[in-house]
């Protein structure tokens, strides 16, 4: 037998429908902006990103597909584009030949560089901008407490 759930009172409730608007039409928003500015979409500028930021622009594809939340089929496809354009190369990992590095290329760094300055503008626009100093710092505490759950069940899951 189900057990009845504690239903969200209406202001759990307000702030659920406003988180969903977020986590559904952010991304689209974000992806709008990349894709006329920068022709590269939110999920693709986010692996270059998470490309620059790596020690030696270098991270073994596994790890990568788990920082973006992504499969590794998904991720290859991006990176088989990303090759084409010059962004990335991929090679065996020398420390263990199971695993596949990609690396960003200096084109690709340059993407990045390109890219980055509208992209920060309408994260700061659609994120920031609406929020006080304080605000941002509650809404940075609550969201880490969040996604320090959902990477705990994520982590479960494997």
């Amino acid at each position: 037998m189900t057990e009845s759930p504690t239903w969200l009172d209406e202001h759990q409730q307000a702030v659920w429908q406003d988180l969903l608007t977020v986590v559904i039409a952010l991304p689209s928003l974000l992806d709008r902006q990349l894709e006329r500015d920068a022709e590269t979409t939110n999920f693709e500028y986010s692996v270059l990103a998470r490309l620059s930021m790596a020690p030696d622009f270098t991270v073994r594809l596994s790890e990568l597909a788990a920082q973006c939340d992504s499969s590794l089929p998904r991720l290859s496809k991006v990176m088989v584009r990303f090759e084409q354009r010059g962004w990335v190369t991929r090679s065996p990992d020398p420390g263990n030949g199971r695993y596949i590095l990609a690396a960003l290329t200096e084109t690709g760094m340059q993407k990045v560089v390109e890219s980055a300055p509208g992209h920060v503008n309408r994260v700061r626009e659609l994120v920031f901008d609406p929020l006080t100093l304080t605000q941002q710092r509650n809404l940075g505490i609550a969201l880490s407490r969040i996604a320090g759950t959902v990477r705990e069940q994520l982590d479960n899951r494997k």
